[in-house]
């Protein structure tokens, strides 16, 4: 099983790769993918519950939300409460009489099932280019981004398109979180971290925390971010709690299914949602992070 997973995990960490170098609608169709198989899974725990959401409704105006975010994403924030009040109108008509729990479900997956992973595309795929972050080249981490793939090899990360640039590092600082938390705390880990994941320990969470800053540190320095000693750790630290807290989220929803996976999709690691539980939350804070906050700070401590 070890090895099974570790096979899987190179293989999704590969396919992960290919999507962010591609970038453009390369990007945004492997999220569509990815974002409809986890509501898929995320729409079979809410109904363990007897809970009867909205599910076609919701995964059709998820996948809206993805490519408008390829498309304007601005225009992202007006579709998403759009879509959401289409979602309560439609729940009026069914045969069976909605419940709270229905429109609160429903609403869940087009927020964490849609919404929030869109945030990802943001950052990827890219602001317009007439958005003053864009038109300003002084800084490059908020020079955002590349719209279309990334074509030019080049072996400096920090000539490459910002948005493809910061969303390598994000996902590089998300990885060393979740394999640095694993693999410490699989073998020195004594103290529970929280009776809703009992594998996941103190001791665990504290070095993936440090390896998501560690990796965060060295990022921002590499691409010459402003003041990266600063910005490098506060990209780590709202990783890599970002991340615990979306993995411990999904481990709340599966215990209160009562299952122990939410799918079995990936062999060794378990369903989709098994494995981006970490991307959820972390993708606007992320966004946020590079296009309001880093642009704040001053070039150098």
């Amino acid at each position: 099983m070890p090895w099974l997973r570790i096979f899987s995990g190179i293989v999704a960490i590969a396919l992960a790769m290919g999507m962010i170098l591609l970038g453009g609608w390369y990007f945004t169709i492997g999220f569509c993918v990815i974002v409809y198989l986890g509501q898929l899974e995320l729409f079979q725990l809410v109904k363990a519950k007897g809970m009867v959401p909205a599910t076609k409704s919701t995964m059709f105006v998820s996948q809206l939300l993805l490519i408008t975010a390829t498309i304007s994403p601005t225009l992202t924030d007006a579709v998403f409460p759009i879509a959401g009040t289409f979602i309560c109108f439609y729940l009026l008509f069914q045969p069976k009489i909605a419940t709270i729990a229905d429109i609160g479900a429903s609403i869940l997956g087009l927020l964490y099932g849609g919404y929030l992973p869109g945030y990802w595309v943001r950052l990827r795929v890219g602001l317009t280019e007439t958005s003053s972050l864009a038109r300003d080249a002084t800084v490059a981490a908020t020079n955002l981004p590349s719209s279309g793939y990334w074509s030019n090899f080049s072996i400096n990360l920090s000539h490459l398109p910002a948005g493809l640039s910061t969303t390598l590092l994000a996902f590089s600082c998300i990885w060393a979180a979740d394999i640095g938390a694993y693999t410490f705390g699989k073998f020195f880990g004594r103290t529970r971290l929280s009776m809703i994941s009992p594998k996941k320990t103190v001791e665990g969470a504290i070095f993936g925390l440090v390896s998501s800053i560690a990796v965060g540190i060295v990022g921002a320095w590499y691409l010459n971010w402003p003041c990266w000693q600063l910005s490098g750790m506060m990209l780590g630290v709202i990783i890599g709690v970002a991340s615990l807290l979306g993995d411990l989220t999904e481990s709340l929803m599966k215990r209160d299914a009562g299952v122990k996976d939410s799918g079995q999709l990936i062999p060794g690691h378990g369903g989709i949602l098994d494995r981006t539980d970490s991307y959820v939350f972390t993708a606007p804070l992320v966004y946020y992070f590079v296009t309001l906050l880093l642009p704040l700070l001053p070039s150098t401590l």
